[in-house]
C-alpha cells in the first residue's frame, strides 16, 4: 500500500502542487511601481540625452528667438498702423470741420449778395427821374409772409439837389377780401411820422384777420392836408 501511493506521487498521475511566495502583495505592488519609476526616469533621461545631442534645443531655441522677433515686429507694424489710422481719423474730422466752414462762409456770401443787390436796386430808385421834382415814391413792395401776414416796405425821396427838410406823414392801405366780401385796412398805428432830406425807406409786417386774402397795396405820402405822392400796386 505504500509502495503505491509512492509511486503515484512520483508519475504523472501524481496531485498537482502549487508554489507560493511568502511575501504580501502590497508590497509587490510597491516593488512593481518602484520598477516602472525608475524605467521611466532611465527613458525620460535617455530621451533629454538624445535630444540634446541631436541638437533639438538649439533648434527649439532658435525657432522660438525667430518668433519673438516676428512678434515684436508685427507689434511694431501694428503701432504704425495704428497711428495712421488715428492722423486719417484728425485728418478726416479737419476736413469735414473745413467744409462746414466753407459751407457756412458760402452761405454767408450768399446771403451778402442779396443784400448788395438789394441794396443796387435801393439806389438805383434813388436816382431822380427824368423831369422830376418833389415827392416821390420809389419803391412800394408787399409779399405774402404765409397765412395771416404781409410785408411791405415804402422808399420815399426827393429826387433834387440841395432840397429842404420835409416834414408829413405816410399813409399805407391794404384791400382785398375777407371771407368773400370787400375788406380793407390801414396801418394798426395809423399814419407814420415821416421826416427825411434826401431819402427814407419804411417797412413792416402787418398781422391779417382770418380768412382774408390782400390784392392792393397802396402808399400815400401827406404833408399836412397835401398829398405830395401815390402810388398802388396789386398782389
Amino acid at each position: 500500500m505504500k509502495f503505491k501511493l509512492f509511486r503515484r506521487r512520483l508519475t504523472i498521475s501524481a496531485p498537482r502542487m502549487a508554489v507560493r511566495s511568502a511575501m504580501p502583495w502590497p508590497f509587490r505592488w510597491a516593488v512593481v511601481a518602484i520598477v516602472l519609476g525608475f524605467c521611466a526616469a532611465i527613458g525620460l533621461w535617455a530621451f533629454e540625452f538624445g535630444k540634446g545631442i541631436a541638437g533639438l534645443d538649439k533648434d527649439a531655441k532658435e525657432e522660438l528667438g525667430q518668433l519673438r522677433t516676428e512678434v515684436a515686429k508685427l507689434r511694431d507694424e501694428r503701432d504704425k498702423a495704428q497711428s495712421v489710422l488715428n492722423t486719417s481719423g484728425s485728418l478726416l474730422t479737419a476736413e469735414k470741420a473745413t467744409q462746414e466752414k466753407l459751407a457756412s462762409r458760402i452761405t454767408q456770401l450768399e446771403a451778402e449778395n442779396r443784400a448788395q443787390r438789394d441794396d443796387l436796386g435801393f439806389f438805383e430808385k434813388l436816382l431822380p427821374a427824368a423831369g422830376a421834382e418833389g415827392i416821390a415814391i420809389r419803391g412800394l413792395q408787399a409779399e405774402m409772409m404765409g397765412e395771416g401776414q404781409v410785408k411791405w416796405q415804402v422808399l420815399v425821396i426827393q429826387p433834387v439837389k440841395n432840397a429842404p427838410d420835409f416834414k408829413g406823414k405816410l399813409e399805407v392801405m391794404f384791400s382785398g377780401t375777407q371771407g368773400g366780401k370787400p375788406w380793407s385796412m390801414g396801418l394798426p398805428n395809423g399814419a407814420q411820422n415821416l421826416e427825411f432830406k434826401q431819402y427814407r425807406r419804411i417797412e413792416g409786417v402787418l398781422d391779417l384777420p382770418p380768412q382774408t386774402v390782400v390784392k392792393n397795396v397802396s402808399a400815400k405820402v401827406v404833408e399836412g392836408t397835401i398829398i405830395r405822392a401815390v402810388q398802388s400796386l396789386k398782389l
